[in-house]
């Protein structure tokens, strides 16, 4: 059987009709059943009959306010069940969802609704002070993500009443009778426009991704040839809904498949995270790097080697893989015991924590993919995994290196298939700068296939960052901020062990100015407080995963291209 025949065979075992969002919350209503969809851990459980049912009603309020196929509505808010039954609601009856990152500063925030031009954003109460009403565009209205009571209205005062009074009834009245899909006319097709997923939200510098349902449902198909999923599986959900990847992967592809997913009711520290993975005892996770990484080198690691006897014994690989096999069995007891594939992705691993993994036995598979992709393009199974790779290629898309040196094959990752985006919204251009001319999606990254076409990621020729929980950062984005402030001619912002530092070339004469008169070392202290100002500024303007955590004097002007860019390889 091939690949292509392989996923037909599981939408139709999955009993879709069609790769869209609708066909999975048809499939929830026809076979709804008592089983937990979504959830807080210790809180409200929601069933698949009621999942189904709630869709249903969501559907008959968002007519009443007049939403169209087409109509674009945001959310923003924290991982809760209540997102993904807005999300489902709104591209199951054709609307688009545009979801926001929680970590968004509240300009950004109001770029993408603008941008967008979101009808209706449905906010959380902890993130609606970022909301800035008043001149909004088209927004006419804004819900609570958590009761779906409304908030703010750009309407009338008569009629917000009737909206706050209509709006009561419907969405807290879920005793009666449950409503049946039949009626709803199905206008949703694959090629649809599903979501816009913007990657980053500043003026001048955003990118909307377009997916359509046919991208999104394709990747989920496709993700299970990798890691079956069942109905007795368990997801516990630690990283942000609006992030492809965990919206893709972690519930999309768990409800298609009847699984049940539990969140969290506040960040996942360590003090919060232990608790719930006791409770949970998942059997499937989603993780960025940084997890496991922090998890080995503050609490395994330093146990290995705290003697110095154990030190110099763990240089000898036999005796490090016995006691790495050890830490590994009492690390599937911290997640509860059960956990059979814990999928890494959004960042490279540090490659002493993913031995450790891979020596210890832990199920743990690490892939590649894009926001631009749905995301994932490349990965394997727990039991294929291999050192430093992402895995092979997903079923149904095709990867060719655009390679410069023939004699290493290492050049840019290209990929075409069907869970590559429409493109991005509004921005031809920079759509047809990411495609070749033959139709293949550039990734910006480096990479190589061994004998095996095991893909293994060797750099990337872009400058985004990834952040901590696989965030992307745009220096360029930071830099026009640092740029900016007083005293300021240029700067570059880059990753230094995992941090984001600015090199940062001061005009001198303003400084000058600004300290006539002064001893040389009076100007000094005042140049360390400029550029400790410069780091409060800027860290006040922009999200909490693009702070910078350090700032260097760059005493020289920054060496140049004919073009006037600078010359970042110099630097960083």
């Amino acid at each position: 059987m091939s690949i292509e025949q392989s996923i037909k065979s599981r939408q139709a075992a999955l009993q879709l009709g069609k790769r869209t969002l609708r066909e999975i919350v048809v499939k929830t209503i026809e076979n709804g059943n008592d089983r937990s969809a979504l959830g807080f851990i210790d809180g409200e459980q929601i069933s698949y009959a009621q999942f189904g049912q709630k869709i249903r009603r969501i559907h008959l309020w968002l007519d009443k306010l007049g939403v169209e196929k087409g109509d674009r509505i945001a959310i923003l808010g924290e991982n809760m069940p209540n997102w993904g039954l807005i999300y489902f609601a709104v591209t199951s009856m054709g609307a688009v969802a545009v979801p926001i990152l929680p970590d968004f500063h509240s300009n950004e925030i109001m770029h993408i609704v603008k941008h967008s031009e979101a009808r209706i954003l449905f906010a959380s109460d902890r993130l609606f002070a970022k909301v800035e009403l008043g001149n909004n565009g088209i927004l006419r209205h804004v819900f609570s993500l958590d009761c779906f009571e409304l908030l703010w209205t750009a309407e009338s005062d008569s009629i917000t009443q009737k909206i706050r009074e209509e709006g009561n009834r419907r969405w807290h009245n879920f005793k009666q009778a449950a409503l049946q899909w039949a009626g709803m006319e199905d206008r949703v097709d694959e090629d649809d426009l599903a979501c816009i997923i913007y990657t980053s939200g500043t003026t001048g510098h955003s990118k909307g991704v377009m997916l359509s349902h046919s991208n999104i449902v394709s990747d989920a198909l496709s993700t299970l040839t990798i890691v079956d999923v069942t109905p007795e599986d368990r997801f516990l959900s630690i990283l942000p809904l609006s992030h492809t990847y965990e919206c893709t992967l972690g519930l999309v592809t768990p409800l298609m498949c009847g699984a049940s997913v539990s969140y969290l009711d506040r960040p996942p520290t360590p003090s919060i995270l232990l608790p719930a993975l006791k409770k949970v005892r998942p059997t499937i996770m989603l993780s960025v790097p940084l997890i496991m990484e922090k998890i080995f080198k503050t609490r395994i690691y330093p146990k290995l080697t705290g003697k110095k006897l154990m030190k110099k014994a763990y240089q000898v690989p036999f005796i490090r893989k016995k006691l790495h096999k050890a830490a590994g069995s009492k690390l599937m007891d911290t997640f509860g015991g059960q956990v059979r594939a814990f999928c890494i992705g959004g960042a490279s691993m540090a490659p002493e924590v993913e031995r450790f993994m891979y020596e210890a036995g832990f199920p743990y598979a690490i892939g590649y993919g894009l926001t631009e992709t749905s995301p994932l393009i490349a990965g394997t199974g727990p039991d294929e995994t291999r050192l430093r790779s992402t895995g092979k290629a997903l079923a149904g898309t095709r990867i060719r290196i655009d390679a410069d040196d023939k004699n290493h094959g290492e050049g840019e990752i290209q990929v075409k298939g069907p869970t590559v985006m429409k493109g991005y919204y509004k921005d031809p251009e920079r759509t047809n700068e990411v495609f070749t001319d033959d139709g293949w999606l550039r990734t910006g990254d480096l990479g190589v296939f061994d004998k095996d076409d095991y893909l293994y990621i060797k750099g990337r020729s872009k400058n985004v960052i990834i952040g901590p929980s696989g965030e992307n950062i745009y220096p360029e984005e930071i830099e026009s901020v640092v740029n900016n402030q007083d005293f300021v001619l240029e700067s570059l912002v880059f990753e230094k062990e995992g941090k984001l530092v600015a090199r940062i070339h001061l005009d001198y004469e303003a400084v000058d100015e600004a300290c006539d008169g002064k001893p040389q070392a009076e100007i000094m202290e005042d140049i360390q407080r400029i550029m400790q100002n410069i780091k409060r500024e800027v860290n006040g303007q922009v999200s909490r995963f693009s702070r910078l955590s350090e700032v260097i004097e760059q005493t020289e002007p920054f060496e140049k291209t004919p073009t006037q860019k600078i010359k970042r390889y110099l630097y960083v």
